[in-house]
């Protein structure tokens, strides 16, 4: 049985609950053959003290959206993912509205892959530019 865009999108943003996504309210939107979108509130559960959005925050939705998109995109029947290494550009701040990160392979390997996170504002401005390492480890039988 093959699961609808729709159903595989409500499954992703279910098994959220009770995790730093919940926390955060990060929700899967859209992907495809060859990348993720999630997007994230920024309110004051995301804000550094002085009112704008909280680096830590945003590079949480790119590392979430990258492993999601290793997930999704890689045979998880018989490895599982984490992440091993990030890295984040700051290049704009933002007060109100949403961030959207899209992850898009750079590198698909068998063992590691590398992903470019696009983390945009809601006019689509670059807010922050990150890549995420992660590695597909083999589930014991």
């Amino acid at each position: 049985m093959q699961l609808s865009k729709e159903e595989i999108i409500q499954r992703a943003n279910a098994i959220t609950k009770n995790t730093l996504m919940e926390t955060l309210q990060i929700e899967m939107v859209d992907f495809g053959d060859d990348f993720v979108i999630m997007k994230m509130p920024v309110n004051e559960r995301v804000y550094q003290p002085d009112g704008v959005l909280h680096g830590g925050a945003t590079v949480a939705l790119a590392e979430t959206t990258g492993s999601f998109a290793a997930e999704l995109l890689l045979d998880k029947t018989k490895a599982f993912v984490r992440g091993i290494e990030i890295s984040a550009n700051h290049v704009k701040s933002v007060r109100t509205g949403h961030v959207y990160a899209k992850a898009t392979f750079i590198h698909k390997g068998r063992t590691t892959q590398l992903f470019e996170i696009r983390i945009t504002d809601d006019e689509d401005n670059l807010v922050s530019l990150c890549k995420l390492t992660t590695i597909s480890l083999p589930k014991n039988k």
